[in-house]
């Protein structure tokens, strides 16, 4: 880590689903069925289910079912981890170069870490299916602390790794991730590819918005192009 005096940032934090993992599909398909089997068929469009990615279980399911009470969350939420992790068979990869732009940055001397909307154990499955769990010196889940965009799973990054907010760049594709690095005060940077429409980005004020993650390495050494 000797090069870390010249970065930008000492730390890279990034969003999982439709930042590094091109994963929208199964979770709108484990959401409908998930709806479906607990109160019905679930009726609404992949773009309205594909908003509440970003947030906790709960909270996605709560947004998306405003009017059900606590204990049909609970069920719907089981019903949704199991598709999730033991039957749905939607591919779900990795966004090409992912793999070979995090060990470039690593290489340079970034430490990365994780800060997801995903539970524990779909965030350690995914981990485990890309093999990319070494490269992060940390992951945060929203199962395991407040979800976003409350700010609190940045902190404990932080607080873990012994870092300043001013160290730190988020990396995500989603309103929840912007505003969760706003509400903190940390620098945000957009992807364009992912769930939600640059224009819901630009609202949180990034400091850029890319289009391919290939081209973070370039932004990241001149920043604001």
């Amino acid at each position: 880590m000797s090069n870390q005096e010249q970065l930008s940032y000492k730390l890279l934090i990034f969003d999982w689903d439709g930042t590094l993992m091109d994963s929208e599909a199964r979770i709108v398909n484990c959401l409908r069925a998930a709806s479906t089997e607990v109160i019905g068929e679930e009726t609404r469009s992949n773009d309205e289910l594909k908003d509440v990615i970003g947030l906790g279980l709960r909270e996605a399911l709560k947004k998306l079912h405003p009017s059900i009470n606590s204990q049909t969350i609970e069920k719907m939420a089981d019903a949704y981890r199991y598709q999730y992790l033991e039957i749905n068979d939607t591919p779900s990869e990795l966004f090409p170069g992912v793999e070979e732009l995090l060990e470039e940055l690593e290489n340079t001397g970034y430490w990365l870490a994780i800060a997801t909307g995903k539970g524990r154990q779909g965030l350690d499955q995914a981990l485990e299916y890309t093999g990319l769990g070494h490269r992060f010196h940390t992951t945060r889940c929203a199962s395991e602390t407040f979800s976003k965009p409350h700010p609190l799973m940045l902190e404990e990054i932080l607080n873990q790794l012994g870092l300043e907010v001013a160290d730190a760049l988020m990396i995500g594709d989603t309103e929840y991730d912007m505003e969760m690095a706003k509400n903190i005060g940390m620098d945000r940077l957009g992807v364009s590819y992912g769930v939600h429409a640059t224009e819901r980005l630009e609202i949180h004020q990034p400091i850029g918005c890319i289009h391919n993650i290939t081209e973070l390495t370039d932004y990241l050494k001149t920043p604001g192009q």
